[in-house]
């Protein structure tokens, strides 16, 4: 099973506007350099709910190396 960690820090959309409405805070109030890491499961449940519009897009992109 394929596991997505989100982690603010790696993320090329940090400290953009697109932060304001992330799928990341949306779901949990953290603090910003905190991970979230969703399994398989979550993430289908999180792309169906994305469809429906009731969740925002995944904004997250991995920074290269």
């Amino acid at each position: 099973m394929r596991t997505i960690t989100v982690e603010c820090e790696s993320c090329v959309m940090r400290d953009t506007d697109a932060c304001g409405d992330c799928v990341v805070t949306f779901l949990v109030d953290r603090d910003p350099d905190d991970a979230v890491v969703i399994d398989a499961e979550e993430a289908r449940a999180m792309r169906m709910l994305e469809r429906a519009g009731l969740l925002p897009s995944l904004r997250f992109r991995e920074q290269a190396g």
